[in-house]
């Protein structure tokens, strides 16, 4: 059990790392890019989307799988909830950070 809920952890914590960096990158660009509008911008922000969506499903649905169609039923389900369950914590604390700083309460 210790080991589904560390490969868990991994697997939440690599999401995380993957959303924060691509919205590190996407914050970065917010002030260096042209106003003009051009067709690539669209193409590249789809392009993003589909690519993010796919790692993100591969780091939070790959193991799970794996074990699933291995016939580790159990495993893969325990797997799939503790990571869930972790980005979902995550996400509650990025948002408690959030409302903490601009003082929302």
């Amino acid at each position: 059990m210790a080991k589904i809920i560390t490969r868990a952890l991994i697997n939440a914590i690599s999401t995380a790392i993957y959303i924060i960096l691509v919205a590190s990158l996407l914050f970065s660009f917010q002030t260096s890019t042209p106003t003009k509008d051009i067709i690539i911008i669209p193409i590249a922000m789809l392009l993003l989307f589909v690519c993010s969506a796919a790692i993100t499903g591969f780091l939070v649905f790959g193991k799970p799988a794996m074990l699933y169609l291995d016939g580790k039923k159990k495993e893969a389900i325990s797997l799939l909830s503790y990571t869930i369950g972790i980005l979902f914590l995550i996400t509650l604390i990025s948002f408690i950070f959030l409302i903490a700083y601009y003082n929302l309460f």
